[in-house]
């Protein structure tokens, strides 16, 4: 494994354990086996490279649901296979799903709400599906809130093991509780 790949990881991996505030440079070199210099030639601060594993990999998740949606027919089908993907991804790499989870608050907030993310792509979704008629017409952000509400709390119950085991299998469930919320 190149050295940034590797610094990525055990980043992540003291960011979830210790917290970014509490997380050093050296910490990260230590961890990882490298220098101190050999971070600062990927990234300009620990901040930096915070952000970085923060917004590719936000970004990177919401592609997916993207995709997901566009290839849909129905909401009910797409928002299956959205809670789907979202479980099955947390349970492949939990470290990084709880990263994401830990630090959104921390960067969403300077993030462009216009940019894609999630809440759109869910929040467009059930607003065509209020357009069809498959759903009651309401407020589609908070809708698309009260969606993820759901999800995340339970992915947010596994990280803090209140939840044991993988989410996958959950799936159905959360997804039947999705549709239901939204009062079809």
């Amino acid at each position: 494994m190149s050295s940034k790949p590797l610094i990525e990881r055990t980043a992540l991996e003291l960011f979830v354990q210790k917290g970014i505030r509490e997380t050093t440079i050296r910490d990260i070199a230590g961890a990882a086996k490298v220098a101190e210099g050999t971070l600062y030639r990927h990234y300009k601060s620990k901040e930096e490279l915070a952000e970085a594993l923060f917004t590719d990999s936000y970004e990177a998740f919401t592609a997916e649901l993207e995709a997901i949606a566009e290839t849909r027919s129905g909401l009910r089908p797409a928002l299956a296979d959205m809670v789907a993907f979202t479980c099955r991804a947390f349970d492949r790499d939990p470290v990084l799903y709880s990263y994401l989870l830990l630090s959104q608050h921390r960067y969403l907030k300077e993030r462009d709400k216009r940019l894609p993310s999630p809440p759109n792509v869910l929040r467009r979704a059930i607003e065509a599906a209020m357009t069809r008629g498959e759903i009651p017409e309401r407020d589609g952000e908070l809708s698309a809130a009260m969606v993820l509400g759901i999800v995340l709390q339970a992915a947010t119950f596994r990280v803090y093991g209140r939840l044991t085991g993988k989410l996958a299998p959950r799936a159905p469930v959360l997804a039947d509780a999705c549709w239901r919320v939204l009062g079809p």
